[in-house]
């Protein structure tokens, strides 16, 4: 199945037995705990949805997806799915990359904080509620899976344990964007997000958010012996592997 059918198809499982992913015990993000304050959470990731544009988040993905599509022509179509979509600017750009390319792209995300995923269904995304210990999409449904800025949330196992699952509901590709450690990172994050005026909560996220980042050898670790790791700049990881 492909397209709007299968995505929405498999949407109707349940996570019923969700496995707990555990938390990076690296500081505490505002998005670690789907039951924050609702108006807290629109207004962070709208400032991450910013921070994506301008510090390198955007292109990071947008480097994985043109190797996810290697290879296909115009005409061609794809789903994709992006787990802890956030606001869902990313699937976004992702389409309208694709549309300059030929390449209809049907975008869906997954998150467990409803009022993010309300923000991402406002901005054009089909957002399913869920769990990502549990992902409520059937193997194989989706052609592209896209973990965005996710992985460094978990502890390794546990993100091990993510990008394992999604290789099962992949048909054709996997995608992981993250950041990579680095002191010199958390000083830029810093003049940037003074600069594009973030609200206190999403300046703190951000560096604790690098502070649980990767190496590109710690990344490579978690993720298939073929997948693709390549440093990006924005201080950005991008893995990219085939799932078929």
């Amino acid at each position: 199945m492909r397209g709007r059918s299968s995505i929405t198809a498999a949407a109707t499982l349940r996570s019923a037995d969700p496995r707990p992913l555990g938390t990076s015990p690296l500081g505490i993000e505002l998005l670690d705990d789907p039951n924050a304050d609702p108006a807290t959470v629109r207004a962070s990731l709208r400032h991450i949805a910013r921070a994506n544009r301008w510090f390198g988040g955007r292109a990071a993905v947008l480097w994985g997806l043109r190797r996810a599509v290697r290879g296909l022509g115009r005409g061609a179509r794809l789903s994709l799915l992006d787990i802890g979509t956030g606001a869902g600017d990313l699937p976004r750009a992702a389409q309208r990359w694709a549309g300059r390319r030929g390449i209809e792209l049907e975008v869906y995300g997954l998150e467990r904080s409803a009022p993010a995923a309300a923000l991402a269904r406002a901005n054009a995304v089909p957002c399913i509620v869920g769990d990502a210990g549990a992902i409520p999409v059937r193997p194989g449904s989706v052609d592209i899976v896209l973990l965005s800025q996710v992985a460094h949330h978990f502890a390794p196992a546990s993100a091990e344990a993510l990008f394992r699952s999604c290789h099962r509901i992949a048909r054709r590709a996997l995608v992981v964007a993250d950041l990579r450690r680095s002191r010199v990172a958390s000083a830029a994050f810093a003049l940037g997000a003074r600069a594009l005026r973030f609200d206190p909560v999403t300046r703190a996220d951000g560096h604790t958010s690098i502070r649980r980042g990767y190496t590109r050898a710690e990344l490579a670790t978690l993720l298939p012996p073929h997948a693709e790791v390549a440093r990006r700049p924005g201080w950005r990881l991008v893995a990219v592997w085939r799932a078929d």
